[in-house]
């Protein structure tokens, strides 16, 4: 294995360091290397910086990604570690997500402060959240509460909480586990009644394609099961063309040579959801994926997605 430093790029938030380190921790641990063969790169990105609006009117989930694809093409970093939930379906020319680390628990964690669970929030209460598949939802399962959009990295959403703006919030458990926040949750909410977004969860790794120097480091911090699930929940989420304005939520769960699967749509109010399951062997986890969407946008009828994606 060669000597060279190992560039590791990444955003600046407390949550993508806390990755890129986990990231870190275990390249050294599989080669039995020192911290100083890997050096952490930040980049900051668009969707880090513009904290107005919802990724929805500012560009999509495009804006976390397309910073450290640039540093990727001019070499100033050798792999770009991200939050897989983030990452469009779709590619760049010459860049493959080229390994995935064992998942973290997939459930969203409520966060309150009026009451210690969603379900128990007074008439009217105010909730904040930035993801349009958690603020669906919370319409579905309480219309009458009161949804607003809620941007900034986990401590400016904490804080925004502790001042009152807010009645509650909703964060990735895996993120909060990965900053040992764990101890701010009021209620871990069940995946049955409120399923993760695709990939939620997972750490994973984008490089170049055709790398051999890189792809001989990264193969053995690869988790099989891991890239399985998400081979069928990305596969689900680009057959609706899923995006950031679309609330879509998928969760795969992969048990030996077996592959389960449960896709959910919904509009934006929750008012209309429509549900798919499906299972079969993993080595077709893509394929599942994908008819499973193909499905489930039949079986919303062509309307579905009319007016607001």
């Amino acid at each position: 294995m060669q000597t060279d430093v190992l560039k590791i790029g990444t955003r600046g938030s407390a949550l993508a360091l806390a990755q890129a380190s986990e990231t870190r921790a275990r390249l050294m641990a599989a080669h039995g290397m020192a911290e100083e063969a890997f050096e952490i790169v930040v980049i900051s990105t668009s969707g880090d910086r513009i904290q107005d609006r919802p990724l929805s009117e500012a560009g999509g989930k495009g804006l976390f990604t397309k910073e450290l694809e640039e540093a990727l093409f001019d070499g100033r970093i050798d792999i770009a570690v991200h939050s897989s939930k983030d990452m469009p379906t779709v590619l760049p020319d010459g860049l493959e997500l080229s390994v995935f680390l064992e998942r973290e628990d997939v459930r969203d964690a409520f966060i309150g402060r009026a009451s210690a669970k969603l379900a128990d929030l007074p008439q009217g209460a105010v909730v904040g959240s930035s993801s349009l598949r958690r603020q669906a939802l919370i319409r579905r399962l309480r219309p009458d509460i009161k949804v607003v959009t809620f941007r900034g990295n986990v401590q400016t959403r904490l804080r925004k909480l502790e001042n009152g703006e807010v009645e509650g919030t909703l964060l990735a458990h895996a993120g909060l586990k990965r900053l040992a926040l764990g101890h701010v949750i009021t209620e871990l909410l069940p995946v049955e009644l409120f399923p993760p977004a695709p990939g939620q969860g997972a750490i994973c790794v984008e490089s170049r394609i055709g790398d051999d120097r890189v792809k001989a480091v990264l193969d053995p911090i690869g988790h099989l099961a891991t890239a399985q699930a998400l081979a069928c929940e990305r596969a689900f989420l680009a057959a609706l063309d899923g995006s950031c304005r679309t609330p879509i939520a998928g969760h795969a769960v992969v048990e030996g040579e077996r592959l389960a699967f449960r896709g959910m749509i919904l509009t934006p109010d929750g008012r209309e959801v429509h549900e798919i399951e499906a299972e079969g062997p993993v080595a077709d986890a893509a394929r599942l994926g994908a008819d499973a969407g193909a499905r489930v946008r039949d079986k919303a009828g062509p309307g579905f997605f009319d007016g607001w994606s």
